[in-house]
């Protein structure tokens, strides 16, 4: 998968999961401080699938979730972020594009957790 390779050369693991219903499985098991999540995926898509992961955790442990897709229409990125989602990568997906969206993710975690100590 070319998603994972781009993850790989920036120096990153990720687990792979083929539709909505097995990135939740996934979820469950282990915790993620990321989820790239593809908007259209078969049996259960992205958005509902960020839906269920913010039902099931709590703030503190929330994941960002940064949406993969091809949808980048007017209202596209209102879409996401009511769905739960705090980002998104266009496809076709650039490195340098997920590498700024993986640096907001992981800047967007820090001032949680600055916002949490205080």
């Amino acid at each position: 998968m070319l998603l994972q390779m781009m993850l790989e050369a920036l120096g990153y693991s990720c687990d792979i999961a083929n539709h909505g219903r097995d990135a939740l499985v996934a979820f469950e098991k282990q915790s993620y401080d990321l989820i790239l999540m593809d908007v259209e995926m078969p049996d259960m898509d992205g958005i509902e699938a960020s839906r269920a992961v913010r039902l099931n955790v709590g703030h503190q442990d929330a994941p960002q979730i940064v949406a993969v897709t091809a949808h980048v229409l007017t209202g596209s990125r209102e879409r996401f972020l009511a769905a739960g989602m705090n980002d998104f990568v266009a496809k076709p997906i650039i490195i340098d594009e997920l590498r700024a969206a993986l640096i907001r993710a992981h800047e967007a975690k820090l001032r949680y957790q600055r916002t949490t100590m205080v």
